[in-house]
């Protein structure tokens, strides 16, 4: 048994421990990185494999605090009534609204980075240089899009109908770092030509211009959901932490039940007689 399990060897990069030692990153975890890293920049290195720049660091954690909250979101208000319903398992409520995020909140950081990335791969390796150029690989996307009668992540808001306030931030934050990627680009171009072709206008969101963000740093885009999530569990142990001192969400329970109007189920057509 000894010498089976003394063969056994798991390897990672990220942690592991001894009993007087924690190693995380390749370093010690005590001396080295407690009081020295930000919570922000360690996330990005656990994922990354690679510790970020203070320019990187920067833009990764714009990302997080433009996601952490949004009001009372389906998210907010899932984690609430959770913590109502089952005020002893905190992590039962912040699963809740994790659980939330998808194709409509939270969901759309990763999808809009991911479409952009497709987008970005059939033009490689000749990728524009100015505006005009970066509105006609937009334009192709858009209309390829719309042709396959989908939609366009990060396009819309169902609160910020004319601009979400933090895309305008972020291209900004990003510009000033120097990270101001090709990703970036084409979903400003995307908002500057969907129009042609969608025939309205609508805004860049937030969730969409952190996905995009979120790629110009080379993050992989199939984990770009995760940082969203990341960035959520903030805001709802927020949204928790005020339900205990000030609840709405008993108010918002007996809200929905006190206007439930019962409806008829309707009925089936009998069955024809067999011929």
């Amino acid at each position: 048994m000894s010498d089976t399990a003394d063969s056994l060897a798991f390897r990672t990069s990220l942690g592991a421990s001894t009993a007087t030692e924690i190693r995380l990153l390749g370093h010690d975890l005590a001396d080295d990185l407690m009081g020295k890293v930000g919570f922000g920049e360690l996330a990005f290195w656990l994922v990354a494999r690679r510790r970020p720049t203070p320019a990187q660091t920067r833009v990764f954690e714009a990302v997080l605090v433009a996601l952490a909250d949004h009001g009372f979101t389906p998210t907010a208000i899932a984690a609430r009534l959770t913590y109502l319903s089952a005020p002893d398992s905190l992590q039962g409520a912040l699963a809740a609204g994790l659980l939330g995020g998808g194709s409509r909140f939270l969901g759309v950081t990763e999808d809009c980075g991911t479409y952009l990335h497709d987008a970005l791969a059939r033009h490689e390796g000749e990728l524009p240089t100015d505006d005009a150029g970066w509105d006609g690989v937009a334009l192709d996307a858009v209309t390829r899009t719309r042709a396959a009668r989908r939609f366009v992540p990060g396009l819309g808001h169902p609160v910020h109908k004319e601009r979400d306030p933090r895309t305008a931030a972020l291209i900004r934050i990003a510009d000033e770092e120097g990270l101001r990627g090709p990703h970036l680009r084409l979903f400003e171009a995307i908002g500057r030509v969907h129009e042609q072709v969608l025939g309205r206008r609508l805004p860049l969101n937030g969730a969409g211009v952190c996905g995009a963000a979120l790629a110009d740093l080379d993050l992989p885009v199939e984990l770009l959901r995760g940082f969203a999530l990341l960035a959520r569990t903030a805001g709802l142990l927020g949204q928790i932490a005020e339900e205990r001192v000030d609840p709405i969400a008993m108010e918002l329970y007996l809200a929905v039940d006190r206007h439930a109007v019962p409806a008829d189920l309707p009925v089936d057509p009998p069955a024809a007689p067999p011929a």
